[in-house]
């Protein structure tokens, strides 16, 4: 009688079936359903950038962001009037005005948007020096004297004597929040 050594292999398995190319199979095919998801996953977020670039506006963004820097500015001369101090972050306070006005009504997702909101919001800055050298010589001289006396060339001698180095930073960080913040998030790149 021939006796056989024993098979390492189970007894119940056919010769056909290899456990590691079932495994390999199985990755290859989740491997498969991965990527249909990714693409699927793409082009539903292409098309709600479709969307949200139809709804989008600059001439309506550029609304806000005019509208936020002027309430801004006048913010900003008015507190420094009031107080007799001129405070920094008034200008990181434009920013964001210009920013959120821009974002809200302008409702974009292209750096344009972000532009838009970054000259705002410098002009917004300016224009808060500006009302405040206004309203202080008021408070000397009135406002009918003020005007009568400014000059562009007058009013740019004041702005350059009253200029400070941390200008620059506040300033900086404006037209950053300006432009960050113009811009709706897509939750993408």
């Amino acid at each position: 009688m021939d006796q056989h050594p024993p098979n390492d292999e189970s007894s119940d398995q056919s010769p056909d079936e290899d456990p590691e190319l079932e495994e390999e199979e199985e990755e290859q095919e989740q491997e498969i359903d991965y990527e249909e998801e990714q693409r699927q996953q793409e082009g539903a977020y292409r098309e709600y950038l479709s969307q949200l670039r139809a709804q989008q506006s600059l001439p309506m963004g550029i609304v806000g962001g005019l509208g936020a820097s002027l309430v801004g500015a006048a913010a900003w001369a008015g507190v420094t009037v009031a107080t007799g101090y001129q405070i920094g972050w008034m200008a990181v306070g434009v920013g964001f005005l210009v920013g959120m006005g821009v974002r809200m009504l302008g409702k974009g997702i292209d750096s344009s948007f972000g532009i838009v909101g970054a000259a705002f919001a410098l002009f917004g800055c300016i224009l808060g020096n500006i009302g405040t050298v206004i309203g202080l010589g008021a408070q000397q001289v009135g406002i009918d004297g003020v005007l009568a006396m400014l000059t562009l060339g007058k009013l740019m001698e004041i702005m350059v004597e009253s200029f400070e180095a941390m200008d620059l930073l506040f300033y900086g960080i404006a037209v950053y929040e300006g432009f960050k913040l113009s811009i709706l998030n897509t939750g993408g790149e």
